[in-house]
């Protein structure tokens, strides 16, 4: 069983969800974690059953001190880029917490600006608990919003790979073209759109 690390006081940990897809916005969570109810089986997004995510995410949400998910939209991603949009997400997601952090652990090597001291640790949602939680819960809010964006465009599928990149999405591109949902500033999705 992974051990991670739950940093003492009111830290918050910081990920996000969907930088890679060419669908749909990107989303970021905030969480700060109460040593005293732990949370088992905390563990990277990418590395849980969507079963076992979709558990741990009620978990922390009953659990947390403190926790806020929150989004950059599609047309905010084309016009500052993906990095730029995530960071974004993630301010929105400190903003929206109900409890003041007093600083923040980031997965990966940047660090949103924000008015608290930040750290960005790679990998950091293999490494730190509240990270891992933010992870879940960015990753179950993006899905759970993906299948909302399949219901109105079934025929990319978004249902399936999550606005990912795999062919299925890449042949219904083809077939369909860009929907209002795709990110015009990603490389597959311009190819397409100056292809029409």
């Amino acid at each position: 069983m992974l051990e991670l690390i739950v940093p003492a006081g009111l830290v918050c940990g910081i990920d996000e969800a969907g930088r890679g897809p060419l669908a749909g916005p990107v989303v970021a969570a905030a969480v700060i974690l109460d040593p005293a109810r732990p949370i088992p089986g905390l563990n990277d997004s990418k590395k849980l059953s969507e079963k076992k995510r979709l558990v741990l995410a009620e978990m922390i949400r009953e659990r947390a001190i403190a926790w806020a998910v929150a989004e950059a939209s599609v047309e905010e991603i084309d016009r500052i880029n993906i990095l730029q949009a995530s960071l974004l997400a993630m301010q929105r997601a400190v903003a929206g917490l109900a409890v003041r952090p007093i600083s923040a652990l980031i997965d990966g090597n940047r660090c949103p600006q924000l008015d608290i001291p930040a750290e960005a640790i790679i990998q950091g949602d293999g490494k730190i608990a509240s990270i891992a939680a933010a992870s879940i819960l960015a990753k179950t809010v993006r899905d759970a919003g993906m299948r909302v964006l399949h219901a109105q465009y079934p025929q990319y599928g978004f249902d399936r790979h999550m606005g990912y990149p795999t062919a299925a999405h890449f042949k219904a591109l083809e077939e369909h073209g860009a929907s209002p949902v795709h990110r015009r500033s990603f490389g597959p999705v311009a190819k397409q759109l100056s292809l029409l």
